[in-house]
């Protein structure tokens, strides 16, 4: 990404939308604009878990107002996530398309784990670049993400659904606070937090931060009304229960720093925070403004540079599930210059495609540590159901498809889901993977994938292809694979220069 480009971060949450756009100059980001709506997107599920109509025209209204302030941005400029509402919404397929439209960019709906990395990542850079191990905290709308890390590494990541809106809705749903309510808030708010307790207690930190709306709102009250010097302290927090009791009810709190858009999930985020406290052994909690949003932006920022995290990821997943890397390289390699060969000059969309068909290529095998018999099954389950850092649902859901479809039958795929690009790129991996069956540096001299008719024509040197029995009779059942979904694919022979 080059100097004094400018990029913004949208984050979707189940509270609140926020973008922040911002300039980078010399790998630093220089804030240039903010926007704030207040959309309780986790106010708007009804009992079957779809996101009402209502709450659907709320979002697209907010999205649109973004969507003016983003016009002219390049695609690769702008990073827009959505959280924990659209992950457990059960119509979200159906308002996505919409949302999309008008916000005017793709909207990736990504896992709590990834949530919690980019928020670890957006704390730790408005942090002291110390080496103390931080707990990061951040209560969201409709979940809570922990994290423990060092300077800008996260070393733990977890998300639960627990927020403050749902929490509020389901223990205050009309604003009354009374002993017993609060302290069954906080029971089941203990109980969520109980599985983490090993991995997240205070022996495995030194400083915990708290971060984003509900952290920022009990800070503030607890400081501007006297109850705590500095950050959330436990102090703080048993006297703002009292007052919070002594009221009564939600709109009888009269504090310094209750804003009125945070005074309905008050309650909620207060009682997830109290059981954090009590379960994760914290005393003191610091505030940091560094949150999601920031996160994403320095993550477009190297995904633009030398670093993408999802480069690290596939790594990864290489090594844990024993990846051949060679046959790995040999497939990606031919796989692309396939592609090319069918597409021609480039699109600007196909930029995005050739880069999640070498991710696909890299990882195509991972399922063979599962099984050899339907290794393909194995692999596209693994890449659409692990947690990937870096990758979201939308780009797991592209990887898996791709690995699916690269052997067997293609009538197993959804053919309304897949465009021509997507076409042209599985033909390239299953061809790829086709000619490098011996798992040996060894492929035609000469070969040639263009688009013919209504289908594809390959064209291959004749003397190769008839000193390689297994490869004719392969390609002779791609054929029929193709020829099963419709497609035509032509497979013609020329004599070696």
């Amino acid at each position: 990404m080059s100097d004094n480009s400018v990029i913004a971060a949208v984050d979707l949450g189940s509270n609140s939308f926020r973008l922040q756009v911002a300039r980078v100059v010399e790998g630093s980001l220089f804030p240039l604009d903010s926007l704030k709506e207040t959309v309780r997107l986790g106010a708007g599920l009804d009992a079957s878990g779809c996101l009402s109509q209502e709450a659907i025209d709320e979002l697209i209204t907010a999205l649109s107002r973004f969507g003016e302030r983003l016009a002219g941005l390049p695609p690769q400029c702008v990073r827009a996530v959505a959280t924990n509402t659209f992950r457990i919404a059960r119509n979200s397929a159906q308002f996505l398309p919409a949302a999309e439209a008008a916000l005017g960019f793709p909207i990736e709906i990504i896992a709590g784990r990834e949530e919690a990395r980019l928020i670890y990542i957006g704390a730790a850079h408005s942090l002291p670049s110390t080496r103390e191990r931080r707990l990061v905290v951040d209560i969201g709308g409709g979940s809570t993400e922990l994290i423990i890390g060092s300077q800008y590494r996260s070393f733990r990541t977890e998300s639960i659904q627990l927020g403050c809106v749902g929490w509020s809705m389901r223990y205050f749903p009309d604003g009354i606070i009374t002993r017993e309510r609060l302290e069954t808030a906080e029971l089941a708010a203990r109980g969520a937090f109980l599985p983490l307790v090993p991995d997240f207690h205070t022996s495995e930190w030194q400083r915990a931060i708290g971060t984003s709306g509900t952290a920022r709102s009990l800070a503030d009250i607890l400081e501007l009304n006297d109850l705590s010097p500095l950050g959330i302290t436990r102090g703080g927090m048993a006297a703002l229960r009292e007052i919070m009791l002594q009221a009564g009810h939600i709109d009888k709190i009269s504090l310094n720093g209750l804003r009125d858009d945070r005074r309905p999930v008050l309650a909620g985020g207060f009682a997830i925070m109290q059981a954090a406290f009590d379960m994760l052994g914290i005393e003191r909690m610091n505030i940091t403004y560094g949150a999601l949003r920031d996160g994403v932006l320095y993550d477009l920022m190297q995904r633009q540079t030398q670093y993408d995290v999802r480069d690290r990821t596939v790594d990864f997943f290489q090594r844990r599930y024993h990846v051949d890397g060679l046959q790995a390289n040999r497939v990606m390699a031919m796989t692309e210059q396939l592609f090319e060969s069918l597409r021609g000059e480039a699109a600007p969309e196909d930029a995005v495609l050739v880069r999640h068909l070498n991710m696909a290529a890299s990882l195509h095998e991972v399922g063979r540590s599962i099984a050899h018999s339907s290794y393909h099954k194995h692999s596209a389950y693994i890449l659409q159901h692990a947690d990937m850092p870096g990758f979201s649902r939308r780009e797991q859901v592209w990887l898996s498809r791709l690995v699916l479809a690269h052997a067997g039958s293609l009538t197993k795929l959804d053919a309304d889901v897949i465009n021509d690009a997507e076409w042209d790129a599985i033909l390239a991996l299953r061809l790829a993977v086709l000619f490098y069956r011996a798992r040996l540096d060894e492929t035609p001299p000469w070969c040639d994938l263009v688009h013919h008719h209504e289908g594809y024509l390959l064209t291959i040197d004749e003397q190769w292809l008839a000193s390689h029995p297994l490869t004719a009779f392969a390609l002779n059942e791609e054929i029929t694979a193709w020829q099963n979904v419709g497609v035509t694919l032509a497979v013609q022979t020329i004599p070696a220069a």
